[in-house]
């Protein structure tokens, strides 16, 4: 458990809006603190130029790149979201890929995993690698060289997965740890799975809430203590809320999850979860933004591996977070759709977004479908190409799990509680139906007949 008492989330607040809380920088990162550091770490003399730009931010990072002798690094600055915690198992986690696997992730070359420097914040200097994201360059590569990305991912994927089962199984879930010189002796490895760091476990006031954290003997272990963390945010959220309509909510939601509690024994038989299962490392963010190509469309790098987790092998049995979403079997035929909007293609031209595409004089609504046929074909390549490198991959079981796992991820978001309950009857009537599956059958609205062309809330969609 996190004793926050002496952890200092100073520089970070959060802000709670009707679908999210979404956390803010109280102040900004100096550029010149950044160039202090880096010179200090990268050993640029004091005469010679360094350079410090802003280059991207995420959810809980700003990237800063630094520029010098020819050479160019990146700098993640963090904001404390789980203090300490969260870079250091970021900083394992890579470094522990690139000395145990093949898969392309940028190398570690200085770190602070304390707020204690000059920066004021936890920060992570790292090679800058090459390519761009996979999300840019999505439009302009060919079906070919799509599949033959997807087949590379599967690849990757199955290293991971046949690594951490074979040959250095992971026993627990949690986050990469590294062991200090006299925890060493004790252990078989300097690194194992340890405090568990995902967004589920520390959003917002999830963070102070005790309860256990890992690292996690048992998927029933695991999936208890979120749907703990569940509970206990809505009563928190009871005893604050201001009218009946939310006291209603929050009631809804934990006897929701009270519910799915319930139904954990059919899920995970105790017999099943007494002894230790091998657990792998899984990136749950492979989204085409994470994913860095070449000019021909192969993998340079896998970023963004803050949050990576170990977890059990049935978790596996999930696509990765780019080929999930809506399935769609009929090419889209291009002139059957309507021109870009004057808004849509004022947007594309004079937007700030570097991400921004080409719509290529389309309206959006035609890149979406055309997304999701193309997602739809491309599941089918990643299920084949790992399955020949993984015969076992995935159990009609594992299946049954994974979606559990995606339930319980979203019991605490109100707006979806009717269709866990709704998930919840289908399973215990042995009508099972995945949540994708439910997502989609919810999803299909018919305005006049026909299909609706707004945008629905899907990953894969909004990646494009």
């Amino acid at each position: 458990m996190l004793n926050m008492a002496h952890e200092s989330q100073d520089g970070l607040e959060w802000e709670h809006t009707l679908f999210n809380i979404i956390p803010h920088w109280t102040r900004e990162p100096s550029i010149s603190a950044i160039e202090k550091v880096s010179r200090q770490e990268l050993e640029i003399p004091p005469e010679d130029p360094c350079h410090v730009s802003f280059y991207a931010s995420g959810a809980f990072n700003k990237l800063y790149r630094v520029d010098y002798a020819g050479q160019s690094s990146l700098m993640r600055v963090t904001l404390p979201v789980y203090p300490h915690h969260k870079t250091h198992g970021e900083v394992t986690t890579l470094r522990w890929l690139g000395d145990n696997t093949s898969v392309p992730v940028p190398k570690v070359l200085a770190f602070d995993d304390s707020r204690d420097n000059e920066i004021g914040f936890e920060w992570i200097l790292m090679e800058l690698m090459p390519g761009l994201s996979a999300y840019q360059r999505w439009r302009m590569m060919t079906m070919e060289q799509k599949q033959l990305m997807v087949k590379r991912m599967a690849e990757i994927q199955a290293e991971l997965f046949y690594y951490g089962k074979l040959y250095l199984a992971f026993k627990d879930i949690g986050t990469l740890h590294t062991h200090t010189a006299e925890e060493v002796a004790d252990m078989p490895t300097a690194v194992t799975p340890g405090t568990i760091v995902a967004h589920e476990f520390f959003i917002g006031d999830r963070v102070k809430y005790d309860v256990p954290r890992g690292p996690f003997h048992s998927s029933h272990d695991w999936l208890e203590s979120l749907l703990k963390v569940v509970i206990l945010e809505q009563k928190a959220a009871f005893e604050k809320a201001e009218d009946d309509e939310d006291r209603e909510g929050a009631e809804e939601v934990i006897a929701t999850a009270r519910r799915l509690l319930s139904i954990f024994p059919r899920i995970f038989p105790e017999a099943q979860e007494i002894a230790a299962q091998p657990t792998v490392l899984w990136h749950d963010d492979l989204n085409l933004r994470n994913i860095l190509v070449d000019e021909k469309g192969d993998i340079t790098a896998i970023v963004d591996w803050e949050c990576v987790t170990t977890v059990p092998v049935w978790m596996t049995a999930n696509m990765p977070k780019f080929l999930q979403g809506t399935s769609r079997s009929e090419e889209p035929t291009r002139n059957w759709y309507a021109d870009e909007t004057p808004s849509e293609l004022a947007a594309s031209v004079n937007g700030d977004d570097p991400l921004q595409l080409d719509n290529e004089g389309k309206c959006s609504s035609y890149w979406r479908h055309r997304m999701e046929y193309e997602v739809t074909q491309l599941r089918e390549v990643y299920k084949k190409r790992l399955t020949e490198l993984w015969p076992e991959w995935p159990s009609q079981n594992d299946t049954v799990k994974a979606n559990f796992y995606e339930v319980v991820i979203q019991c605490s978001d109100g707006l979806f509680t009717r269709m866990i309950n709704k998930w919840i009857d289908r399973f215990e009537s042995g009508k099972m139906i995945g949540w994708d599956e439910l997502l989609e059958e919810v999803q299909q609205p018919v305005i006049y007949g026909q299909e609706s062309s707004e945008p629905q809330p899907d990953s894969a969609l909004d990646a494009n």
